[in-house]
């Protein structure tokens, strides 16, 4: 009876009715509409049916309407809260570009939603929120600028991705800014969607280090850490491993509105499932480098990016790779290289148009792989490359 209490006292202490924070707090209804027109073409793909002819597309690329509050509670504590809700303006619909399933958009609070406190402690939050893949100061192409870039700064080297990203029943505690450093850590139990008789002991959990001053740092490390029960249904190979990602970025910010950025990211899959280019049980490594640039001219903002993925190790080399079947093992042909330029125009503080050129290259273990077009967080591409001019206009 003791823990229900307490549990009961918890929730009641970090609920936020919304009527409650309009009548006596700052409540901000915000949004973004992010629609553009884009060239897209996908060539030598492994598979059949994958490659894409040249073709103009209209889509949303990160839309969203959200409202946010705080309130004074008194002696420096105060509660907030926020419900994001991701937006297909292009559609209305609750699909990605590929016709698949978008879970950022489509339901009510499909992006960063939650509850919390905040003091002189630092903050608490409750909540569906991200963790581990954005770069704070460090890089903010994807997840501010135009939200477009190469989805390398995300996490995604081709083999491997991060270890979460924007994830459900999170609980995040922030620490007070010191000197210009703070950190958060996070967790989240797997219990939620953990089936009958199937084991809760998955979790994800990890932490972020920032600092901001004569450089930008951006250190992330996280952890998905996978259910350990012998049920059938979970038993490799079926069931992939645990996921371990670290990702370090560093900017230097040398004029006003410029930064040059470095990222290195570096993921490992424990105990791998079967696949073209990993046998089970194989325990896969990748990391890769990127660069990131950004400079305001006046009212152009231009912007630049590359990277390289390493080919991956760690797999049992018994056979050369049969690429599309599934069968063989080996990693070989499992590394990429991609790059983007775009120049923005700001034609206010809220609102610009800009177009970015981007292309990724597979190497031939990739080709059969399901690959994230640069910079569309709602594509699939199933080819070697992309590549395309796109133009875009945005209002905040």
């Amino acid at each position: 009876m003791q823990k229900k209490v307490m549990a009961l006292a918890v929730a009641g202490a970090l609920s936020a009715p919304v009527a409650a924070f309009a009548q006596a707090s700052n409540v901000q209804i915000y949004g973004r509409v992010n629609l553009g027109v884009d060239n897209y073409q996908a060539t030598g793909a492994s598979t059949a049916n994958s490659d894409f002819k040249s073709r103009l597309r209209v889509f949303d690329q990160g839309s969203r309407l959200g409202v946010r509050g705080t309130e004074d509670l008194g002696g420096g504590l105060k509660a907030l809260f926020q419900i994001e809700s991701g937006v297909n303006a292009d559609s209305g619909n609750a699909l990605t570009q590929a016709g698949s399933a978008n879970a950022s958009a489509g339901t009510f609070a499909t992006r960063d939603s939650f509850v919390g406190l905040e003091g002189g402690f630092g903050r608490v939050t409750l909540g569906r929120q991200n963790a581990w893949y954005t770069n704070g100061a460090v890089e903010q192409t994807n997840a501010n600028y135009v939200n477009v870039g190469l989805p390398f700064f995300s996490g995604t080297l081709g083999v491997l991705t991060g270890p979460t990203a924007r994830t459900s029943n999170l609980v995040a505690y922030t620490t007070p800014t010191f000197g210009g450093f703070n950190a958060t850590g996070y967790w989240a139990p797997g219990s939620e969607t953990a089936g009958a008789g199937l084991d809760t002991s998955a979790k994800i959990y990890g932490f972020t280090a920032r600092y901001s001053g004569v450089i930008n740092v951006n250190a992330d490390w996280g952890k998905n850490k996978k259910a350990t029960s012998t049920n059938a249904t979970q038993v490799l190979p079926t069931r992939p491993g645990d996921l371990t990602g670290i990702k370090i970025g560093v900017g230097w910010p040398y004029a006003p509105g410029a930064q040059i950025s470095i990222v290195i990211v570096d993921e490992k899959q424990e105990q791998s499932a079967a696949s073209t280019f990993a046998a089970a049980g194989d325990n896969i490594k990748q990391r890769g480098i990127g660069v990131n640039w950004e400079h305001v001219f006046g009212n152009i903002q231009a912007l630049a990016q590359a990277y390289k993925a390493r080919k991956a190790t760690g797999c049992t080399d018994t056979a050369p790779v049969t690429v599309g079947t599934g069968t063989g093992s080996t990693c070989d042909g499992t590394d990429s290289t991609g790059y983007m330029a775009g120049a923005k125009y700001l034609l206010s503080k809220r609102t610009g148009v800009y177009v970015t050129y981007a292309k990724i290259t597979n190497k031939a273990s990739g080709k059969s792989k399901v690959q994230q077009c640069p910079g569309k967080a709602s594509a699939l591409i199933l080819a070697d490359a992309w590549r395309g001019p796109r133009w875009q206009w945005r209002k905040l």
